[in-house]
């Protein structure tokens, strides 16, 4: 106990840290550049660089003289910028024809400038690449509204966000939390936000903005942590929707009382799959058919048109499953749903886009 007060005080304050505290913490994909799209970007930055002062020097050529004793014309303050900018300073050689200035602006300067993007390029890139990540948190804070943050990014929670993905969701949509580094790296490599730290951690979840986010799916291994994270994430946001994928069955009830609006016993329905397939396997397959977005059909909601409303959906063009009437789902075929109302949703089974 004494062990995981000190881990939990040692936690504390992790979403009041500044943003560059949390560079590996908390990580914002990034769209990846070829490096030979990178380089050529740093040398055209260089040579932009190189022109500015040029141009600075020349018009300001009054206060500056050659030891020729003739006034600096647009190639002396070209020269003049090229030694100045790559720290090559003036001595006992320099270069006094104009053949030779321009030998050493087209070949010796571009020379110096790639030996110094090679010398120092990769601590540059270290060092940007974090005040990079760093300027993308905190606008991503800022910014972050009505997301999904998914608790676990094993087997379930990436299957979950392959659905999510295949709905349509942008993967900008969505946050992931795991304690595993492999993990996180895979889901970071789909596009996907990332944090580091265990949800059982009102701290951590603050760091993914469960505060505001519009839904959180919890698919933890155990289903105590499972608990954990449910009764954390329902404190911190008491209006997001909140699916938990649990083990056992007589763990359903801890997980309603938690503030669970949707739990799936992930054992008992693979387990009835299991059982029909023995005898109807067909039976099986159009459920994964409808489980699976972008092929065949798809189990699918949506608002009714004001041409529906005092009809009934069992005479529509569409397969009505059920109605969804102030948040309660009420299946086809009961009484309270024979003429549709305003206000009411559509479970409906839609042919998947191709």
């Amino acid at each position: 106990m004494l062990g995981d007060f000190g881990d939990r005080a040692g936690r504390v304050g992790l979403s009041t840290r500044p943003d560059f505290a949390l560079v590996g913490l908390l990580r914002i994909p990034e769209t990846q550049i070829s490096p030979w799209v990178s380089l050529s970007r740093r040398i055209a930055f260089a040579i932009a660089l190189l022109f500015t002062a040029a141009l600075v020097v020349y018009l300001g050529r009054a206060g500056y003289r050659d030891n020729t004793g003739d006034e600096l014309s647009f190639l002396d303050a070209f020269y003049y910028a090229t030694v100045s900018l790559s720290t090559t300073g003036y001595g006992d050689i320099t270069p006094a024809s104009p053949e030779a200035r321009l030998v050493n602006i087209v070949i010796i300067t571009p020379l110096r400038i790639l030996f110094l993007i090679v010398l120092v390029g990769t601590t540059i890139g270290v060092l940007t690449e974090r005040s990079r990540q760093a300027f993308k948190i905190q606008r991503w804070r800022r910014s972050v509204r009505n997301h999904t943050v998914v608790v676990g990014y094993g087997t379930k929670g990436r299957t979950a966000i392959d659905a999510m993905l295949g709905d349509g969701v942008q993967a900008a949509e969505i946050v992931v939390v795991d304690t595993d580094t492999i993990a996180l790296e895979a889901a970071a490599n789909a596009g996907l936000v990332t944090v580091h730290g265990s949800a059982t951690q009102s701290d951590v979840l603050r760091l993914a903005s469960v505060q505001n986010a519009a839904s959180v799916i919890v698919a933890a291994n155990r289903d105590d942590t499972a608990v954990l994270v449910t009764l954390t994430a329902r404190e911190l946001n008491k209006k997001a929707k909140i699916v938990v994928a649990i083990r056992e069955a007589e763990n359903t009830h801890l997980l309603r009382q938690s503030g669970a609006d949707s739990v799936v016993v992930s054992s008992e329905t693979a387990g009835r799959l299991l059982g029909i397939a023995t005898t109807t396997p067909t039976v099986v397959e159009m459920m994964e058919d409808l489980l699976t977005p972008e092929q065949g059909f798809a189990v699918a909601e949506r608002d009714v048109e004001a041409s529906e409303i005092g009809g009934s959906p069992r005479h529509l063009s569409d397969i009505v499953l059920g109605v969804v009437r102030d948040g309660e789902l009420i299946r086809v075929g009961e009484p309270e749903v024979d003429a549709i109302e305003a206000g009411d949703k559509l479970l409906y089974i839609r042919r998947a886009a191709k």
